[in-house]
């Protein structure tokens, strides 16, 4: 199994570290201030899609996903106010019921998109007294120091910063746009925690004073806490990249000495026709909202597997459209396939099972594992068609089995009355009218069949 590696900047050949079967993988989650929009929840299904995989491959995985609840400001680069307090005085509610709320609606939009939630979910406040001694061991090893409004990290004591973005310091110096901060000692250093003012409506007592975490400490510390100095994989989307996992890298390595992980795998965006997704613009979408509009969860879960996750994904209505149309073809198929006795060839079947694998092994080429069941389809109808379907769909998550019903036919009264009367002559033994009545309700499109309890009229 190949995963391509951002640090390595190429597909390397995925083996856990210590060599169990188990992969430690930690997975950025959201800031739970707003309805998450389909452009993060791309992410999340990515995000999915590789554990699935891992499991396919008969891995056992100890997964780790944070709900940041405080500390992520409105600028990524320490400018702004926390999200939450913004959240907070917008909706007239105090943060921890717009985070309760939030992760609500988060949750939900997860089981919707049968996205399997990681085996430990952890919630920045309630990990603030491990921030603070992450923070404390950082001041102890000379990367962390104080100003007037905080504790920053000295991103010039770190010097491969940059390593997974490949955006040195000099690169960043001089294309810096960046707010001057006069307790700061380069413009680039990072806030790891903020001392509050008095109305400031979360804080916490610290040895710094009243304050709160840093974004990207929360992340370095939950990690830690749950996986260890060192993991197997990080996953988050490339938004990500330049900033956040950067300063992750440069806390952990400053703390511990090592990259906190070996695998870092990002998800590439979600556009909309054509262009950037966001909540200014007023172009995202929530699942809610595609469901109104008549999509289903499962139709939006099967459009974002027709893309390669390192590749950009253009949301329009009218692939939407098409997606809808695809994936009920599908699932019409694939109930041929059930209600056909007949068998097919083990040859066959290990065919379809080879190249599924090959492809969900080579960096989740997922496109090309559909691409693998849509041929496979194609086979006769058979009832093992149906079942090694169901074995992929533990990978695709797209409820394969959810097949339509048998659509319900309304007989017309007078059809009813004709198929009485050719019941009738058949219990008199006036074959004659009844092969004449028969004939008749044929001709108008029906069929009348026999059974051990009556009959019963089907459309022909």
């Amino acid at each position: 199994m190949k995963l391509y590696n951002t640090l390595t900047r190429k597909k390397d050949e995925f083996t856990t570290l210590d060599g169990s079967n188990t992969v430690r993988m930690y997975s950025c989650g959201p800031t739970v201030y707003n309805y998450a929009h389909i452009g993060n929840l791309r992410t999340y299904v990515f995000m999915d899609l590789l554990r699935r995989v891992l499991k396919y491959e008969g891995y056992d995985i100890k997964g780790v996903m944070n709900i940041t609840d405080v500390g992520h400001l409105t600028d990524d680069g320490d400018d702004g106010e926390d999200k939450m307090a913004t959240a907070a005085k917008r909706e007239k509610k105090d943060p921890w019921q717009i985070a309760e709320y939030y992760t609500g609606i988060f949750m939900r939009d997860f089981d919707k998109l049968n996205i399997g939630k990681p085996e430990i979910i952890c919630k920045a406040t309630e990990h603030i007294e491990d921030m603070i001694e992450y923070v404390q061991g950082l001041e102890e090893k000379g990367f962390g120091y104080e100003t007037d409004d905080g504790i920053y990290y000295d991103i010039s004591k770190f010097k491969d910063y940059g390593a997974l973005s490949g955006n040195t310091l000099e690169d960043l110096k001089a294309g810096a746009r960046i707010e001057v901060n006069d307790g700061k000692r380069n413009p680039y250093d990072f806030a790891i925690w903020k001392k509050a003012p008095k109305e400031h409506i979360m804080q916490w007592p610290s040895p710094w004073g009243q304050g709160y975490p840093g974004w990207h400490i929360e992340c370095s510390t939950m990690s830690r806490k749950y996986l260890g100095d060192t993991f197997d994989i990080h996953t988050g989307g490339v938004d990500h990249i330049p900033i956040h996992h950067e300063n992750e890298i440069a806390q952990s390595e400053g703390l511990t000495g090592v990259n906190p992980a070996k695998f870092w795998i990002h998800g590439d965006f979600m556009l909309v026709d054509g262009g950037k997704m966001s909540k200014s613009l007023g172009n995202t979408y929530t699942i809610e909202q595609l469901e109104q509009k008549g999509y289903s969860a499962m139709a939006f879960r099967y459009f974002c597997l027709n893309a390669h996750y390192r590749k950009k994904l253009n949301f329009t209505f009218e692939t939407m459209d098409g997606a809808k149309t695809s994936y009920d073809r599908l699932l019409n198929l694939l109930k041929k396939h059930k209600e056909s006795p007949a068998k097919t060839e083990e040859s066959v079947l290990e065919k379809y099972k080879t190249e599924f694998k090959n492809d969900v092994g080579d960096d989740l080429n997922i496109p090309s594992a559909l691409g693998v069941l849509w041929t496979m389809l194609k086979e006769p109808y058979s009832v093992d068609i149906y079942n090694l379907a169901l074995d992929f769909d533990r990978v695709f998550g797209l409820s394969l089995d959810a097949l339509p019903e048998d659509e319900k036919v309304e007989i017309p009264s007078e059809i009813i009355a004709k198929a009485e009367e050719m019941q009738a002559a058949r219990k008199e033994k006036n074959w004659a009218v009844a092969d004449a009545i028969r004939a008749e309700l044929n001709g108008l499109g029906y069929v009348v069949k026999n059974t051990k309890d009556g009959y019963v009229i089907e459309l022909k």
